[in-house]
């Protein structure tokens, strides 16, 4: 499944799958943007499938975001698909954002 990336009043979300094939621009999306946002919301709830590929492509944004001083929220820890493929570094998932 195509990964596509819709801005829902300043939540970006995911909808596909997040794996190998498109994960590197997903990253490069986000990279843009935190050249030019303070706050970046990312949820994962209508994610079919993440792979190792695209777990380590999140982590490393949100590292990147907190280098930089950045508000980096992933929210959709109450998609077991996610939480399961995040395992160990599952700590940087929200369940919800306000």
């Amino acid at each position: 499944m195509a990964l596509t990336i819709t801005n829902n009043q300043g939540i970006f979300e995911i909808n596909g799958s997040l794996i190998n094939k498109n994960a590197l621009s997903l990253e490069h999306h986000f990279h843009q943007l935190m050249n030019h946002k303070e706050k970046i919301v990312i949820s994962l709830s209508k994610v079919s499938h993440v792979d190792t590929y695209g777990v380590r492509v999140l982590t490393n944004l949100y590292k990147n975001a907190m280098k930089s001083n950045k508000i980096f929220y992933i929210i959709g820890k109450e998609n077991k698909k996610v939480q399961k493929a995040f395992g160990k570094v599952n700590y940087i998932l929200r369940n919800d954002f306000v």
